[in-house]
């Protein structure tokens, strides 16, 4: 059974680094890395300097390395805004 899917965005202080669909994202936060899946709930967290891991549908990958910032997820909506972020 296929998971129902997150809308993920991943922003620097002066781009957009991703955006699209996943299943799951992971990253680190001051207080410990956090897995979110949909339903999750509402919640904004600083972000530790680390990777931020999407999986997506198909089941791929795609990692994303920020630091000095927040994570927000809100209505199966993850939004990450970093001053440095950037794929890797």
């Amino acid at each position: 059974m296929a998971s129902a899917p997150l809308n993920v965005s991943v922003v620097a202080a002066d781009h957009q680094v991703w955006s699209g669909e996943a299943t799951m994202v992971v990253a680190r936060t001051v207080e410990g890395e956090i897995g979110i899946l949909a339903g999750h709930e509402p919640m904004l967290a600083i972000l530790a300097q680390g990777e931020v891991r999407m999986t997506l549908a198909n089941g791929s990958k795609v990692t994303a390395s920020a630091d000095d910032g927040f994570l927000s997820v809100e209505n199966d909506t993850v939004t990450i805004v970093a001053r440095k972020a950037e794929l890797v």
